[in-house]
């Protein structure tokens, strides 16, 4: 995950880049959803990187781990239906849900776009939550429960004396996802995100990172809820890429990368160190836990 820097006429932060038209009345990241059959294993990483499990799921095996902003979502259930497919040893970032102005609108407006609708699979005393197919097999909610009332308190139940608001490990946010593609499909996801969601491409000398290749995507949201997407063709990382077309991994600010890997570090985190990938002021990638999970931290003050 790259981080836009400034030309020498821009102004010192990352919303000095011209706002984009936002029709969906985007406004962030909900929550990111991982899906394994091991969900104690990954528990304990995401422990180590600050998350608590606050809540479960009233019907299904899923958990809810939280640190200051950030909700992210673990899944063991085994769907009901025929046909579907359960959740494998290696996580996988089945999801990601976005907030929204009106989650029926940004719904129906991503289907005129030309989205694959996600069938709805609501059980009793869970909600409807609208979503599209994403990246390979991982869904994109739309939410417009996440002020006053969110969508925990229908579909979760809090666990007794757990802190439901678990503060944040040195200034951890969400900053936004990494996606691998196919060769020549930068151009394909580019307008995916531009036509369904807003997202506008930041020039090459804009960006910045540990892992600079690839192309750079930001969110239309106003400023403080701003995220971005990383798409990474094969040949374009100094990291292997394999497989088929997947969210490969969550990127997270902070205001200060250096102290947040030494506080990290404290708790258990490794940090890649290589010839390729080190630790610097801009940045730094963990360890790869369970064949599959790794965080970027990208220096990003909000």
């Amino acid at each position: 995950m790259s981080n836009p820097t400034q030309t020498p006429a821009a102004a010192p932060d990352r919303e000095a880049i011209a706002p984009a038209p936002n029709p969906l009345g985007l406004d962030g990241i909900e929550f990111i959803e991982y899906a394994t059959a091991k969900p104690q294993a990954l528990g304990q990483v995401l422990e180590m990187m600050g998350f608590r499990p606050i809540a479960r799921h009233r019907s299904r095996e899923v958990m809810l781990y939280r640190q200051g902003g950030m909700n992210v979502i673990v899944d063991a259930h085994i769907p009901a239906l025929p046909g579907a497919g359960a959740p494998g040893d290696k996580p996988v970032l089945a999801a990601v849900a976005l907030r929204v102005r009106d989650a029926a609108a940004a719904h129906a407006h991503a289907l005129e776009k030309g989205a694959w609708a996600v069938p709805p699979r609501v059980e009793v005393m869970e909600l409807n939550i609208p979503a599209i197919h994403g990246v390979g097999t991982s869904r994109i909610y739309f939410i417009d429960r996440y002020a006053q009332f969110s969508i925990y308190d229908v579909d979760f139940v809090p666990i007794p004396t757990v802190d439901q608001h678990p503060p944040e490990v040195a200034g951890l946010h969400f900053f936004g996802l990494v996606q691998y593609i196919g060769t020549d499909r930068s151009d394909d996801w580019t307008e995916f995100y531009r036509e369904l969601l807003g997202f506008v491409e930041l020039p090459a000398g804009q960006r910045f990172g540990i892992l600079p290749k690839g192309r750079i995507l930001r969110s239309p949201c106003p400023a403080g809820s701003t995220f971005y997407l990383q798409l990474i063709e094969p040949d374009a990382s100094v990291l292997e890429v394999e497989g088929e077309e997947s969210l490969q991994r969550i990127g997270l600010g902070c205001p200060d990368v250096l102290a947040a890997v030494a506080e990290l570090g404290q708790r258990g985190v490794e940090f890649i160190e290589s010839r390729g990938v080190h630790t610097e002021g801009r940045g730094a990638l963990t360890r790869t836990w369970m064949g599959s999970v790794s965080f970027e931290l990208v220096h990003n003050a909000r």
